[in-house]
């Protein structure tokens, strides 16, 4: 008789099908919980509590050095102290990741523009104390900057709409405010050299910003136990005032009435010289009980030790207010200030040259209104989605060393012209003048062709442009007219030279003469 021999588990073909299930269902599930953690891994729990959610969710990872450390496997909203809530996030760290110093701090960094968020986990350098597990950083140590989905939010269709109607208002009102801007511009170097001195003394540390402040400090922290009583007292005062003003007849009346009520108060104050003079010997006599006030100081000193900060916790606005005063002592004492009123010492020195070479354009030259004017119709073309640049598109031609041409070697001078083709030459003036040396109008951007050479380097078979200014002076832009029938106050500025007293300059950089008066 033979013996039948052992099956193969291979050869029942259900069984090998349940097993490759029960494989793949172990691989799906091990891969959709991979963001929380592999299973029989031993990790870490820490509570880190920060001022918002800031968009993360479970799953996010933790990262120390730009490797992964963790996952977030919680979220919730948590009190803060006060009235204010903030979220407590739960990380999954691994336990390779060692002791975690209690001082170590965390950050919610973007991972992506699309909004995905991470955890920066930046160790301490405490060797002394650590958190056990379970344990919490505090919101002290950790931080949420402004994230870039945040700072998206701001151009959204509203704002975005407002705008557009911003830029056309601005234009529409800035083209009727030509004199007004000019008058603003033209007196705008005298105040910023007075201005120069000034900041320069608040820099100065003999001005002792620093005492004035802490002066200011105890001076408000004195009034501070009174504040609730100053608030009653100020609404009252509306009240009274507000009845004051339903009644204009009855103080009408009482105004009528103040005079012959001061020549009886004249009377009665002289009246009261004996009653003065007695509560003056009851002054005298008062500084006898005075002196055993200091006897008793011992005992009301711990009542009012006790009493003061009660008082001081009692109005809100005083936390506040301490807090403010707070981080002014810091401004005030911090090494900056004095660097940042020097700074604008230095700015207010520098902005005074530019405007000296800018001022002529709009004081002679009305450019700044010019521009304004049309640049609503500019940016006032429609579009499907709102409105885009009107554009005169200008083609250069197909000549030997065309101003289109980026590989030319020389300039544009009308060599080498196809048929029915125009030549060009080149004509570039930067720095076109506003005024001559005197003040004078030369207003040479707006209102000129160009001469047929103008450029004292060139070989002379070059009809080109290039020299910053054309001989004689070009006038001004604005229309002239004559209103010396007005008078001095109503009289509009002389646009055929610079205001009389204003310093100017011809080039940038250049010195800044002053006109005759």
């Amino acid at each position: 008789m033979r013996r039948r021999g052992a099956a193969s588990i291979v050869a029942n073909p259900v069984l090998v099908g349940a097993v490759t299930v029960l494989v793949v269902v172990v691989a799906v599930f091990l891969a959709y919980n991979a963001n929380n953690g592999l299973p029989f891994v031993p990790t870490t729990q820490i509570k880190v509590e920060l001022a918002n959610g800031s968009n993360l969710v479970r799953g996010n990872e933790v990262r120390e050095g730009g490797y992964r450390i963790g996952v977030v496997s919680d979220i919730r909203p948590v009190a803060l102290g006060g009235r204010s809530v903030g979220a407590q996030v739960t990380l999954k760290l691994d336990k390779t990741v060692g002791k975690i110093p209690a001082d170590s701090r965390v950050e919610v960094r973007a991972r992506s523009a699309l909004g995905l968020k991470y955890i920066q986990f930046t160790r301490g350098g405490s060797t002394t104390r650590y958190l056990a597990d379970g344990g919490s950083i505090p919101i002290s140590q950790t931080t949420v900057p402004v994230q870039i989905d945040d700072v998206f939010k701001i151009f959204d269709r509203p704002t975005r709409i407002a705008s557009q109607e911003n830029l056309t208002g601005f234009g529409n009102a800035l083209a009727t405010r030509g004199p007004d801007l000019n008058q603003t511009i033209q007196a705008a170097p005298s105040f910023l050299g007075h201005l120069a001195p000034v900041m320069a003394n608040l820099a100065d540390d003999r001005t002792q910003l620093a005492r004035f402040f802490r002066s200011l400090n105890r001076f408000t922290g004195a009034i501070a136990p009174v504040a609730g009583v100053n608030a009653q007292l100020f609404t009252d005062m509306a009240t009274t005032f507000a009845a004051f003003s339903r009644g204009p007849e009855a103080l009408k009346a009482t105004i009528e009435k103040s005079p012959p009520t001061l020549d009886v108060s004249t009377q009665s104050l002289h009246d009261q010289i004996p009653f003065l003079r007695d509560s003056a010997a009851f002054g005298h006599d008062l500084n006898i009980a005075t002196n055993e006030l200091r006897r008793a100081l011992p005992v009301v000193n711990p009542a009012l030790k006790i009493g003061i900060p009660v008082i001081k916790r009692t109005p809100e606005i005083n936390s506040d207010l301490r807090g403010a005063l707070v981080a002014l002592r810091d401004l005030a004492r911090s090494p900056t200030t004095n660097l940042a009123l020097r700074g604008l010492t230095a700015t207010v020195g520098t902005l005074n040259p530019t405007l000296r070479y800018l001022g002529p354009y709009v004081t002679v030259c009305n450019h700044f209104n010019y521009f304004w004017t049309f640049v609503a119709e500019q940016f006032s073309s429609p579009d499907p989605t709102g409105n885009t640049q009107r554009a005169l598109i200008q083609f250069a031609n197909h000549q030997t060393n065309s101003v289109g041409d980026s590989t030319a070697k020389r300039p544009a001078n009308g060599e080498g012209v196809p048929p029915n083709e125009e030549p060009e030459y080149l004509h570039a003036q930067p720095y076109a003048a506003a005024v001559d040396n005197n003040g004078n109008a030369d207003c040479e951007g707006p209102q000129r062709g160009y001469p047929a050479r103008l450029d004292k380097y060139a070989p002379p078979d070059y009809y080109i442009s290039h020299d910053p200014h054309t001989p004689g002076n070009q006038g001004p832009v604005f229309k002239s007219f004559d209103d010396s029938a007005r008078p001095p106050s109503q009289r509009q500025l002389d646009t055929n030279r610079v205001p009389p007293g204003q310093t100017f300059s011809r080039d940038p950089g250049g010195l800044s003469p002053v006109p005759p008066q």
